[in-house]
C-alpha cells in the first residue's frame, strides 16, 4: 500500500502554539526557563491535577459490608448504580438533629459559586473515598448526594430523592459552575440515580463539561459528555436556591468572590496568590492549553495570554483586549458570566483544538488525554478502554490511536499511535 500523502511534523521553530512552545521548551530544560524577562514558576493546572488525583474511569472498589456493589458510569457499557444513604444529620444520627426551617420551605444556607466549586475541589484533592455510610471530618457522607449536600453548604446530608427542594430547574444553556444535574431514579433509587456538579464547559459546542463528583473509588474531577456518560435523558440542571445572586442569577459583584484585587496583583513581575486564582478561573473557562505547565503565583506571558484569550471572546477589541484583568474582566470571570473562550482561540497548525504532540507522550497527565479517549471511544474504539478513558496517556490510549490511523489507511510511521495535527483533525471532523 502506499504512503499517505501527508505528514505530521513538528512545527517551524518559531510556531507559537502552546503545543510547540511546550517542545521547545522541554529542549531546553538545561536552561532557565523565562518569559518577557521574568523567571516563570512551573505549577500543575488545577484542573488537570484534579482530573489526575481522581484517576480515569477506574473499576469500583469491593462493596463493604451490607452495601451494594457500584459500578461507576462507564462509556463502554452505558450503565450506572449509585447507591446512597437516605437523609441524614451532619456526622450521621449522632449527630445535631437538623434545623427546621420556616414552615412549607428548606433551609438554603447563603453561598457563592465560587465557594461551591472550592469545596468541590477540596474533596477531589483529599480524594474522599466513596461510602454510603461513612462521613467525612465535615460532617457530611461519602455518596454523591453528599458530596453535592457539602458543596452546597446545607445543614444535612439529603439525597437524589431531596436535593430538588433546594434548587431551581434550569435549562442547559443557563449551566454555569456550581449547577447541577441530577438524576433520581423514584422506581429504584439504587440503579441509575446519580448527582453532580458542573464546573464549566470544555466545548464550544457544549458536548463536554468538567464535571465534579463523588462515585467509587474517590470522588473526582474529569471531561465528562453532557448529561453524563448514561441515562443521557433523565439528568435535570438545577440551580441551588442560596446562592448571592443578580438578577442574572450569578453571583453579586459586591460579594466577597468578586472582589477585584487591584490592578497592581497583575502584569510583569507580579507574584501573588490572585495571579493563581485568575489561571485557575481562565483554565475552568477554555484557557487551558495556554499554560503547559499549570497556572502559578508569578505572572507570565500565558497568563497574558490567556486573559487576552478570554476579553477577545467577550468581543473586546483594543486597550480592552490588552490580556491584563481590569474589574469588568475579573467580574465575569469570578461570575462565571460572559462568554467561555472557543477551542478554535489556542489553534495551533490550522487544526482547532491540537495542543501539541508533547500532550500525548508516556507519562503526561491533563485533560487533552480525556477528550482524546472519549473522541476515541465515540468513533468506535471503545474496546481499547475496559476502565473507560482518563487523563494519565497510556497503552489504552496509544493503541486505540493506532487503530483509528489505520482505519484511515496509514501504515508503518504515519500509524504509530500518536496523534498528530492530522490525526486530530480527522478524529474531531
Amino acid at each position: 500500500m502506499t504512503a499517505p500523502v501527508f505528514e505530521e511534523f513538528d512545527p517551524a521553530s518559531d510556531c507559537e502554539c502552546p503545543g510547540c512552545v511546550e517542545r521547545r521548551r522541554t529542549s531546553r530544560r538545561s536552561l532557565p526557563g523565562r518569559l518577557g524577562g521574568h523567571r516563570v514558576t512551573r505549577g500543575v493546572v488545577v484542573v488537570a491535577a484534579a482530573s489526575a488525583a481522581a484517576g480515569a474511569l477506574a473499576p469500583a472498589a469491593a462493596a463493604a459490608p451490607g452495601q451494594s456493589p457500584h459500578r461507576e458510569a462507564d462509556p463502554a457499557d452505558g450503565e450506572v448504580q449509585t447507591p446512597q444513604g437516605a437523609k441524614s444529620p451532619l456526622h450521621g444520627q449522632a449527630g445535631a438533629p437538623v434545623e427546621p426551617g420556616e414552615p412549607g420551605t428548606v433551609p438554603t444556607p447563603a453561598t457563592t459559586r465560587t465557594d461551591i466549586i472550592k469545596r468541590a475541589k477540596v474533596w477531589v484533592d483529599a480524594k474522599v473515598p466513596y461510602s454510603m455510610s461513612e462521613y467525612w471530618s465535615d460532617g457530611y457522607r461519602q455518596d454523591c448526594s453528599g458530596f453535592v449536600s457539602m458543596a452546597w453548604h446545607l445543614g444535612s446530608n439529603e439525597w437524589t430523592g431531596s436535593l430538588d427542594q433546594f434548587g431551581v430547574k434550569i435549562t442547559k444553556s443557563e449551566l454555569q459552575p456550581g449547577d447541577i444535574l441530577l438524576y433520581h431514579n423514584p422506581d429504584n433509587p439504587e440503579s441509575g440515580s446519580h448527582v453532580v456538579i458542573f464546573g464549566g464547559w470544555t466545548d464550544d459546542a457544549h458536548t463536554y463539561y468538567k464535571v465534579y463528583e463523588q462515585t467509587p473509588p474517590h470522588a473526582r474531577s474529569q471531561t465528562t459528555p453532557y448529561p453524563y456518560w448514561s441515562h443521557a435523558d433523565k439528568y435535570v440542571p438545577y440551580r441551588y436556591k442560596g446562592l448571592t445572586t443578580g438578577a442574572a442569577g450569578a453571583e453579586s459583584a459586591g460579594g466577597k468572590a468578586s472582589a477585584f484585587p487591584g490592578a497592581a496583583s497583575f502584569g510583569p513581575g507580579a507574584h501573588n496568590a490572585h495571579v493563581t486564582e485568575l489561571g485557575r478561573m481562565l483554565v475552568a473557562r477554555g484557557a487551558g492549553a495556554y499554560y503547559a505547565k499549570g497556572p502559578g503565583p508569578a505572572w507570565s506571558e500565558a497568563d497574558r495570554r490567556a486573559t487576552r484569550a478570554f476579553q477577545l471572546a467577550q468581543g473586546w477589541t483594543g486597550a480592552e483586549a490588552d490580556g491584563l484583568p481590569g474589574p469588568r474582566t475579573w467580574e465575569l470571570l469570578v461570575t462565571g458570566k460572559g462568554k467561555d473562550i472557543a477551542p478554535a482561540d489556542p489553534a495551533s497548525h490550522g487544526v482547532p483544538g491540537y495542543p501539541g504532540k508533547n500532550y500525548f507522550r508516556p507519562g503526561q497527565s491533563n485533560d487533552f488525554v480525556t477528550r482524546l479517549g472519549i473522541q476515541l471511544a465515540k468513533k468506535g474504539f471503545g474496546r481499547f478502554y475496559p476502565n473507560g478513558p482518563g487523563p494519565h496517556w497510556g497503552e489504552a490510549d496509544r493503541r486505540a490511536v493506532e487503530a483509528f490511523q489505520r482505519t484511515q489507511g496509514w501504515r508503518g510511521g504515519a500509524a504509530d499511535g500518536y496523534p498528530g495535527p492530522e490525526t486530530w483533525r480527522r478524529l474531531f471532523a
